[in-house]
């Protein structure tokens, strides 16, 4: 069985039909994200409609508003596991203001995670040295740096800090020779896997919508990578998932 530990369900078309997919497939748990204050009810919504789906609270790099104070007030709603989408994207911004902007966003739901022990969700792209050091900064505070594209070296600062690895489909792309790499050498017991559905669908489905049914592709791509069987890569992510997002439960088979 497997979990999709990054996928953004509200905003498939039908996320109860890709979700029901899913299932048939054995993806029997998932993750799904928040990015901004907007979208918040519709992730706690699908959690509360499926057993097997959780949810986070967070705002995105992105969607920096100068004000997260909002997070605080879902941190104990039913299925929330974990604060994010959080983190720093600097790889179309170079606007100094706008940086200030992620970093202090970044830092407060950092601060906001040590304080209620959750582990954050961190999106990183192209600010390396900020984000380690703001991860260093919050040293109590454990998570997974999703949807990883980043360098070996960054990786391995972060495994020491405790922080996990996600990969997605991005794997399985052509031209992604450096996430196989980083891929390969990601300790069995800090890996994850992802769809970040709807984007990043992977082959044999690129080109189209992601959904957290392909996270078996995926998964089956990392297996061969990793030189592992399939069964095992999926119980071992599996295993990882339940270890970081202590408030997950493992579903019930008959729910």
């Amino acid at each position: 069985m497997y979990v999709d530990s990054h996928c953004h369900l509200n905003y498939l078309d039908s996320p109860d039909d890709a979700w029901a997919r899913a299932l048939a497939r054995g993806v029997d748990g998932c993750l799904c994200i928040a990015v901004d204050h907007a979208g918040m009810n519709e992730v706690l919504e699908l959690a509360r409609r499926h057993a097997r789906i959780w949810a986070t609270v967070g705002e995105h790099p992105a969607n920096c508003t100068g004000d997260t104070s909002w997070v605080a007030q879902y941190i104990n709603s039913p299925k929330v596991v974990a604060i994010g989408e959080t983190g720093l994207d600097y790889h179309h911004c170079d606007d100094s203001g706008e940086r200030m902007r992620q970093r202090e966003s970044f830092e407060q739901q950092l601060d906001l995670a040590g304080r209620h022990a959750l582990p954050v969700v961190v999106h990183t792209r192209a600010a390396m040295q900020d984000t380690l050091d703001a991860i260093a900064r919050h040293g109590e505070v454990v998570g997974v740096l999703h949807c990883f594209t980043e360098s070996w070296e960054m990786a391995q600062h972060a495994l020491d800090a405790g922080y996990y690895i996600s990969i997605s489909g991005i794997v399985t792309f052509r031209n992604a020779g450096n996430v196989r790499q980083v891929a390969r050498r990601i300790p069995a017991d800090r890996l994850l896997v992802e769809t970040d559905a709807p984007w990043l669908a992977p082959v044999p489905h690129r080109g189209g919508n992601n959904e957290p049914a392909f996270v078996v592709d995926t998964a089956a791509y990392l297996a061969e990578l990793r030189e592992v069987e399939l069964t095992a890569l999926a119980a071992q992510t599996r295993a990882n998932f339940f270890r970081l997002f202590e408030r997950a439960q493992e579903p019930n088979p008959s729910s």
